[in-house]
Order: C-alpha cells, then sequence, then structure tokens
C-alpha cells in the first residue's frame, strides 16, 4: 500500500516570541515492510534545519526560528510505501538490547491496579509470551474508552487506566507499564494509520506499542484498534513513552497568547491517483 502523509502544525502569537526552538520527530524511515517513497520537512520562517540521528534510531530536525513573527507553521509530506508483516519488525535500528525498554518513565510506572490488571491477563493467558501479549491488548480495549477530553501530554498510564477514557497515547501508555510488569521489554511507537471509513483530516497522529517477544524480536500492538500493525501503520520515532517519540517538542523564548492547531491527512496514495484519473 501507497500511503500519502501530511502533517501541518501552525502556531499564532498574540505577542511575537523572540524566537522558537523545536525538534521535530516526523520523518519515517525504511525497514522491512516500510520504504520511504519522498518526504520533505518544511518550516515557514527563515531558518536551518538540522537534521540527527537520535540514539533510539529516529531521525530528528531541529531548528531556531529568530523572530518577532505572529505565525510559525511545521510541514511535513511524503510518500511511504508498506506491506503487512503482521506486526514483526525486522531491519529497523537497534542500538540497546531489548532489557533497556524494561525501564519505567513516570508516564508508565504501573499502580496496583495496572498490576492487577496485568496479572489477570496472565492468568487468563498462561506463559506463553505472545499469546499474553495479544490478550492483554484485547483486554486494554474492552476496558478504555477513546475520548480526547481528558488527555495532556503529562497523562499517566495511571491516571488513564482509573478513568478508562483516553486516547491511543494513553491505552499505549497503559499496555507499556502492564507488559513491562510482566517482564516483557515493552517501547512506545508514534506514527500514522490510514483508516478506509476517515476522509477528514485528524488532529493528532497515532501511536502503538513495541514488545520484545523471544525467538520472533520486536512485535507491534495497537490496544486502540484492538490489532497489530498492518500496511495501514507507517512507524516514525520509539521511545520509552511519549516523550521520548514525541512528534514535536520545543520551546518558545518570549511572546504569548499562543494558539495551535495540528492537520494531519493520511490517504492512500494509488486510490487518491486513480480517483483524479477517473474524474
Amino acid at each position: 500500500m501507497r500511503i500519502r502523509i501530511s502533517h501541518a502544525t501552525s502556531y499564532r502569537y498574540e505577542t511575537p516570541p523572540k524566537s522558537v526552538t523545536q525538534v521535530l520527530r516526523l520523518t519515517p524511515r525504511n525497514h522491512d515492510g516500510q520504504y520511504v517513497v519522498n518526504w520533505r520537512v518544511e518550516v515557514s520562517q527563515d531558518c536551518q534545519l538540522h537534521q540527527h540521528e537520535g540514539a533510539f534510531g529516529n531521525i530528528s530536525h531541529v531548528f531556531n526560528a529568530d523572530g518577532p513573527f505572529d505565525e510559525l507553521s511545521v510541514t511535513a509530506a511524503g510518500e511511504v510505501d508498506t506491506q503487512d508483516t503482521h506486526g514483526i519488525v525486522n531491519g529497523a535500528i537497534e542500538r540497546f538490547p531489548p532489557a533497556l525498554y524494561l525501564r519505567e518513565t513516570a508516564l508508565t510506572m504501573p499502580d496496583p491496579a495496572i498490576i492487577d490488571f496485568a496479572e489477570a491477563a496472565r492468568t487468563e493467558a498462561g506463559s506463553d509470551t505472545l499469546t499474553l501479549l495479544h490478550a492483554l491488548m484485547m483486554r486494554l480495549n474492552a476496558e478504555m474508552t477513546f475520548d480526547t477530553e481528558p488527555t495532556q501530554v503529562e497523562t499517566t498510564a495511571a491516571e488513564a487506566f482509573a478513568g478508562k477514557r483516553g486516547v491511543c497515547q494513553d491505552g499505549t501508555h497503559i499496555f507499556i507499564a502492564a507488559a513491562r510488569h510482566l517482564g516483557v521489554p515493552t517501547r512506545y511507537v508514534s506514527g500514522h494509520f490510514y483508516r478506509e471509513d476517515d476522509t477528514g483530516a485528524q488532529e493528532a497522529g497515532h501511536a502503538w506499542a513495541e514488545a520484545y517477544v523471544d525467538k520472533l524480536g520486536w512485535v507491534g500492538f495497537d490496544p486502540t484498534n484492538a490489532i497489530s500493525p498492518t500496511e495501514a501503520h507507517v512507524r516514525v520515532a520509539v521511545g520509552l513513552d511519549y516523550l521520548g517519540a514525541a512528534p514535536v517538542r520545543g520551546t518558545r523564548y518570549g511572546g504569548g497568547g499562543e494558539t495551535l492547531k495540528v492537520t494531519i491527512n493520511v490517504d492512500h496514495a494509488n486510490w487518491q491517483s486513480q480517483s483524479q484519473s477517473q474524474s
């Protein structure tokens, strides 16, 4: 499947800032089942984009835009060819042993409720790791309600699980917390998901988890959709939690009254091209 992605982040300022510095993790890279056909990152202000490769293998771009200015926009767009690998990730850059991904973070710390949830999944599924992880994903999908209202960047797995509501970021954090408690190395993945039934713009990207399974390697689990990643998923960045794989993070010096808008379009490029040729 060829997927066309456009990710636009725009800012408006009532009081112009003196400067804005941002780190962008918006660029996917090649691995088995994913090939980046073309990709570009653009910033509306006159500044240099510096590309880096982080410790987790993520491609990041860093810029510093000097003000004053009233508006700033960042756009990342391109096309990615994908194939269904049944959720198994091979060919990605791996600099750390899987055990690193047992490390807890503030956002993925399990509380007693998440521990009880994880243990109940183990009782149900038994000792096979892959079966256990699928059971964990299905139970979590059944218990959580997708809701954008209660979620903030700093929402923890425990807080989201207590409310039984949240977005893909929250479900992924809960899955990570439970899986790590069960002794399974697990990490956060940020990316995109093509939905055939959703032709409108999205306000956020997608997130899911990858867990390390002996003899298979890294395997993806998408608690929001209760599936392992398919050709509809485009993998962009990984980390111990959201903060390590966040698409955009930055600092503003001076200014105020900031208004943020994010618009993401994820289309099936082949289908779109055929439709345009027939019209």
